[in-house]
């Protein structure tokens, strides 16, 4: 048999020795060799307890086992769960529905023998009981919230115009909130010009930012490197690069200031770290600083109070969308796995869904009279 992290042990294979409580051994042996298949794809060890579980408190559930579990166990689980006191959020059902598919995903691949093992003592096998429909839907199936809907371009140029008034006020009133006010309005478009998310935000270092030989013009603007970009469920952040684009340009310009001796350098901090935004004391803002500064600004831009910081990224989307930008570059761009997730942040207005219908039907008229012509 093949030496694959999560094999079968040798002791269970071995006919000459007995099982006390034959059952419970092996699920226990199920368990450890998940965890050590989980430990090889690099799933951290909390996600790997929790996911245990998981799995645990549904074997207990059922009082049965892998080998004889099917899918009407799963879902009188779930149904529990969810009609439990107090019953469970549908986010949470999804992180048990994962753990469960996992497992039994993992028990029932031939490569690591559990499949043949079981079939040889307990005359049945483990199989699949979690599909697409006896699951919740994933995240990336429900509606974008109100709260992070896309800004359109005159919301948004109404939040940065409110942001950079807050900058002149306090800097004509000879008050020190200036400079966080700046740092504050940066930080905002920034996050904007690069679809980031909010952590994203916050763990930014000036020594992110490179060139993009493509194009010198953006000088040492042209790309920053994301190292703190969301992992999947039990991995670590993940990296990537975004690119600088041509419709966001103008954050070379606002970056050059920034990390000029007018901007960052002020804070008497700045020398301390790395950080792109400094604090006035020590360290790096933190995230409820810019969550605050857009709170503000959406407050005098007389903007919805169910906006969030989390719609720049969803603007971010759509925006780029509008600009006729390849989807699979943007999903690239925002570090979305899937296609299905990128769409969720795209929230178009109603002149581009109008101008998409209008180019659709000019180009089938174009077409009808191409054959009509053909066929004269």
């Amino acid at each position: 048999m093949e030496l694959v992290p999560g094999r079968i042990p040798d002791y269970l294979v071995d006919d000459s020795i007995g099982l006390l409580r034959a059952d419970d051994r092996v699920f226990e042996a199920m368990l450890d060799g998940w965890r050590a298949q989980q430990l090889a794809r690099g799933l951290t060890t909390a996600h790997i307890k929790t996911s245990s579980r998981i799995v645990t408190r549904f074997q207990e559930h059922t009082n049965e086992y892998p080998w004889t579990w099917l899918a009407h166990h799963f879902e009188e689980f779930l149904a529990d769960l969810r009609t439990g006191e107090p019953p469970l959020k549908v986010s949470t059902l999804r992180s048990y529905t994962t753990a469960i598919r996992a497992f039994t995903r993992y028990v029932s691949d031939t490569r690591y023998g559990w499949v043949a093992f079981c079939d040889r003592v307990f005359d049945d096998i483990p199989a699949q009981i979690v599909f697409d429909w006896n699951s919740p839907r994933h995240s990336t199936d429900d509606d974008v919230p109100t709260g992070r809907r896309a800004l359109t371009r005159p919301e948004m140029q109404s939040l940065f115009d409110a942001a950079d008034d807050f900058v002149d006020a306090e800097y004509a009133k000879g008050t020190k909130r200036w400079l966080p006010a700046l740092r504050d309005s940066t930080a905002l478009k920034v996050a904007y010009a690069y679809g980031l998310r909010r952590r994203e935000l916050t763990k930014l270092e000036y020594v992110d930012f490179g060139p993009n030989p493509k194009v010198p013009a953006y000088r040492n603007f042209g790309a920053v490197q994301v190292r703190w970009a969301k992992g999947m469920r039990g991995s670590g952040p993940r990296r990537r690069t975004v690119l600088t684009t041509p419709e966001f340009d103008w954050v070379v310009d606002l970056l050059q200031h920034w990390l000029s001796p007018a901007g960052r350098a002020l804070f008497p901090t700045a020398d301390r770290s790395r950080c792109l935004w400094p604090s006035e004391r020590a360290g790096a803002a933190s995230l409820r600083t810019f969550e605050r500064a857009f709170a503000r600004a959406r407050e005098q831009a007389g903007l919805p109070q169910e906006l969030t910081l989390h719609c720049l990224r969803h603007s971010y989307v759509t925006h780029l969308i509008e600009a006729d930008y390849d989807p699979f570059f943007v999903q690239q761009q925002v570090g979305h796995q899937h296609a299905s997730t990128t769409s969720l942040y795209t929230s178009v207005s109603s002149d581009f869904k109008q101008k998409t219908i209008q180019q659709m039907i000019n180009r089938r008229l174009r077409l009808d009279n191409q054959d009509g012509g053909h066929d004269g």
